[in-house]
């Protein structure tokens, strides 16, 4: 039962961890939803317009957290 909670934990926290890529996610599927159709891209646009997307939300996600990685922490006590 224990390792069911952990594994609960860990997967909650891949997904609300990091709130704004969450948000971005979140945002790029409202956008192929709902935007797409609405301004009339082509039916064999959207996949790949929802791929570009999330390549963009990932690859900003991945150099904010390098930068807060290589940020210097300021631990004083």
């Amino acid at each position: 039962m224990n390792a069911i909670a952990r594994s609960a934990r860990e997967l909650w926290g891949l997904f609300v961890e990091d709130a704004s890529f969450t948000i971005g996610i979140l945002a790029t599927v409202f956008i192929a939803a709902v935007v797409f159709p609405r301004i009339g891209v082509p039916d064999a646009w959207r996949g790949p317009s929802l791929f570009l997307l999330m390549i963009f939300v990932l690859l900003e996600n991945v150099i904010r957290s390098s930068r807060a990685a290589r940020a210097p922490k300021n631990d004083q006590r």
